[in-house]
């Protein structure tokens, strides 16, 4: 076989190295750079183990190459080395790393250990020799081995290479090992990155158990939602995400609400209308129960007074306390807030606030104060339009945190994800007022993640678990008000995202419907 001269090596070797700068991940560096030593030194199987902190990797020990150089194959083999400082029996590929020399092995003259045995038997059983190279980082630590096994004598020269082959042989894997080690530190700070927002996400949903999974179950539907517009070639033809653009919506969606970190405690876990440290209503009923106690002292006295008028006197005692009694269940009630209060409700509540009882210094005081009229006539839900714009200010809050951070270039988009799911299609959403124009399409897919969650939650204490006839209802009549994307919306229907997501995320009570077309 023609040896190379140094002129012809020289070029091969910067056409692999470009090569192997071009893979993005590391399996796909190891079987190029094992492809390429294979052929180099007329080897005919390969292995590269790698290590982490000096111990063998777990979860991507192996990676095998057959003679024809055709097969790649991942093989987990957690066990077969017992961690550095015990005894010899880790075999030669952890004398290779410990020494970080190469090291060659005649099978004919050595008697290998049971670890490499067992190696040899399943991956090399015809191997009559062995070849180790160490792979070095840019520390000079060495990160993993290169083995490689021949069916035959192994050679004592590079045969390919020219004169200067072993120092071109050694730059070859001086370079594979920095790039892999490259690699490694990329996938080491995604790694870090991923989990550094998730918990985020959870110190958010820790902040109150009413909102609790909800940073975690937002990202699930938008995934599934992407997905299914990925798939869609009606509607969104055009949309595709790529591997980066997936990650970069992972990310977003995760930090979607980011900036209730700010939102004070009393108004994020505001459960009921007259909560603040805690539920005030528990007040409200000692006041009431003064005005029975009251009733009851004036009833007694009216007795003593005058024992003729005693049975008129029980009979007006037995109204008044029942008329209490149906006072204080009805603020109960509209305590906890719901969907809408009628006008004529909030009446009621007024009317209430006009009596008066006697407090323990025998002054006379409205039976309610005005803070608790005003918070007990909230129309919808459970705050008041100044707590609400409190709760609104964390999507100023997700900008600003989001804003701040020096994204990557494949994570720029980021702030605008994740800042954009409060925004309705007519402008008239928060915190920047966009229209659907101006919004992305995976802007406006988080917009729908995280209605559909919230209307579904089973944590919420201020209303019963929706049903999904109830939810789609409402995002229906959100679609219809021009609130939530048309096109999307009708993705979402017929995709049966909503559907896929409720089977794994729902009570049972709450799936009624199967067929979500009346909702189109």
């Amino acid at each position: 076989m023609r040896r190379m001269t140094d002129s012809e090596s020289l070029p091969r070797l910067l056409r692999v190295a470009q090569h192997l700068s071009e893979q993005k991940d590391v399996p796909r560096l190891l079987s190029a750079l094992l492809k390429e030593v294979r052929h180099l030194c007329h080897a005919d199987t390969g292995w590269v183990w790698l290590y982490t902190d000096g111990r063998p990797q777990a979860g991507l020990n192996c990676l095998c190459h057959d003679a024809t150089g055709e097969s790649d194959e991942i093989k987990e083999r957690p066990h077969w080395f017992r961690p550095l400082g015990n005894d010899a029996d880790g075999g030669i590929v952890e004398q290779c790393f410990t020494a970080g020399e190469p090291l060659t092995v005649a099978l004919t003259q050595t008697r290998l250990g049971e670890v490499d045995q067992k190696l040899l038997a399943e991956l090399a059983p015809q191997a009559k020799g062995l070849q180790l190279w160490p792979l070095y980082n840019h520390e000079g630590l060495v990160t993993g081995v290169l083995q490689l096994a021949y069916d035959k004598p192994v050679p004592r020269n590079l045969q390919r290479l020219g004169g200067n082959g072993h120092l071109m042989f050694q730059s070859l894997l001086t370079y594979g090992g920095i790039a892999l080690s490259n690699l490694s530190q990329v996938q080491e700070l995604k790694d870090l990155l991923d989990a550094f927002i998730k918990v985020l996400a959870q110190a958010i949903d820790a902040k109150s158990s009413h909102t609790s999974a909800h940073c975690q179950r937002v990202p699930v539907i938008t995934e599934m939602l992407a997905q299914a517009a990925c798939d869609d070639q009606i509607l969104f033809p055009d949309f595709s995400l790529d591997e980066d653009g997936w990650y970069e919506l992972h990310v977003a969606a995760w930090l979607h609400d980011c900036g209730k970190l700010a939102t004070p405690d009393s108004v994020l876990d505001k459960s009921t209308k007259l909560h603040t440290l805690h539920d005030r209503i528990n007040e409200v009923a000692s006041r009431f129960a003064t005005l029975r106690a009251q009733i009851q002292f004036r009833y007694e006295k009216a007795s003593l007074l005058n024992p003729a008028d005693e049975p008129a006197s029980r009979l007006r005692m037995e109204e008044d306390i029942g008329v209490l009694k149906e006072e204080l269940a009805f603020l109960e009630r509209i305590n906890r807030g719901g969907e809408a209060m009628a006008a004529v409700d909030q009446q009621r509540v007024k009317e209430i606030a006009a009596r008066t009882w006697t407090d323990v210094w025998g002054q006379e005081k409205p039976l309610l104060s005005d803070e608790e009229v005003y918070n007990l006539c909230i129309a919808r839900g459970t705050l008041t339009p100044e707590e609400r714009q409190i709760i609104n200010g964390h999507m100023d809050v997700t900008l600003d945190m989001l804003g701040s951070l020096p994204f990557p270039r494949k994570l720029k988009q980021v702030p605008e994800y994740a800042g954009g799911h409060h925004e309705k299609m007519d402008g008239t959403g928060f915190p920047l007022g966009l229209t659907r124009e101006q919004m992305s399409v995976p802007a406006r897919i988080m917009a729908i993640a995280d209605v559909f969650e919230a209307l579904t939650a089973k944590e919420r204490p201020y209303k019963t678990p929706l049903k999904l006839s109830e939810a789609l209802g409402i995002m229906q009549r959100m679609r219809n008000n021009n609130h939530l994307d048309p096109d999307l919306y009708q993705l979402f229907i017929r995709s049966r995202v909503w559907r896929q997501y409720s089977e794994k995320h729902l009570d049972p009570v709450q799936l009624d419907v199967d067929d979500g077309s009346q909702f189109l």
